[in-house]
């Protein structure tokens, strides 16, 4: 048996981490409490139950899931692999696949901002920016209250009525940044 001597470097070992960014979150899993996480745990049992308990409903576990939570968070995606009796990495696999699930938190609203070629040639890029200001986000982010989630969409099928959005699942066509930004307040 051949031994290694590892030397640390000291230096390196007693840095202290680097401080988060502004714009950096902290998972929501570490403000999950003991009692919530059995809670949780319980849940998706029965939503795995709900829908079989086999292996090959995990698509639809994962639309429950996310439907309950908003987003699938990495806990839950561990009890669905217990309770299914598959390794985590395969559940990943079909989380990662499809593009409808989402591994970070989101909004209670939802703000899809078209940017197809007929909502982009009537401003859309301008009612993008002016959500961003009011939201204060980027596309792709969301607020860190959890109200808005901010997409960008390449096409939503109705470009006659371009610009869009869409907001909590109703399409709002024929927009300036003066009515996206009253349809966000509202």
């Amino acid at each position: 048996m051949i031994k290694k001597k590892v030397e640390i470097d000291e230096s390196v070992a007693t840095k202290a981490p680097p401080t988060p960014s502004v714009r950096e979150k902290k998972p929501v899993e570490e403000k999950i409490g003991f009692f919530d996480s059995i809670k949780r745990s319980r849940k998706v049992k029965k939503i795995v139950q709900n829908n079989g308990g086999h292996r090959s409903a995990l698509i639809h576990i994962l639309q429950d899931v996310q439907q309950e939570y908003n987003y699938l968070p990495r806990d839950i995606l561990e009890d669905i692999s217990y309770e299914l009796k598959m390794p985590l990495s395969q559940v990943y696999s079909a989380v990662a696949f499809y593009e409808n699930f989402h591994l970070e938190p989101r909004g209670k609203h939802i703000v899809s901002v078209c940017l197809g070629t007929a909502c982009h040639v009537r401003g859309a890029q301008r009612i993008l920016e002016g959500i961003k200001n009011q939201l204060k986000i980027n596309e792709g982010e969301t607020t860190d209250d959890l109200e808005f989630t901010l997409e960008r969409v390449n096409c939503l099928g109705a470009c006659a009525m371009g610009p869009m959005v869409v907001y909590d699942g109703k399409y709002h066509g024929n927009l300036d940044t003066r009515k996206a930004g009253k349809i966000i307040k509202s």
